[in-house]
C-alpha cells in the first residue's frame, strides 16, 4: 500500500510538471479574432494575454462604435482562448491522474 501511495504521489508530481509545461506552451498558441467586417482585429495567447489589437482608421471617428467593437471582439477572443486553454489543461490532467477508485471527477 505504501508503494502505491508513493507511486501515486510521483504520478501527481509528474502531472503537475506537465501542466506547467502546457501553460508555458499555451503562451505561444495565438488566437485571432476579428469583427465581422474586419475593422477590428485582436490576437491573444491561449493563456488570455493580449498580443495585438488592430483598429481600422474608420473606427477612430466614432468612440462609442469602437468601444462596442472592442467589447464584442475581445469577448469572442477570450471565449476561444479559454476553450483552448481548458481543453489542453484538462487533457494533461486527465492523462496524468492516478487511477484512484471513486475519484473519476475528470470524466
Amino acid at each position: 500500500m505504501f508503494g502505491d501511495i508513493m507511486g501515486m504521489m510521483g504520478k501527481i508530481k509528474e502531472t503537475q510538471q506537465k501542466v506547467e509545461e502546457t501553460k508555458k506552451r499555451l503562451d505561444t498558441v495565438l488566437i485571432d479574432e476579428q469583427s465581422n467586417d474586419g475593422l477590428l482585429k485582436v490576437t491573444l495567447t491561449a493563456n488570455r494575454q493580449i498580443k495585438n489589437i488592430s483598429v481600422d482608421d474608420s473606427l477612430l471617428e466614432d468612440k462609442e462604435q469602437l468601444e462596442d467593437y472592442l467589447v464584442m471582439v475581445m469577448n469572442k477572443a477570450v471565449e476561444k482562448a479559454t476553450a483552448v486553454n481548458e481543453a489542453e489543461l484538462a487533457a494533461v490532467a486527465k492523462e496524468g491522474m492516478p487511477n484512484i477508485p471513486g475519484m473519476d471527477m475528470l470524466s
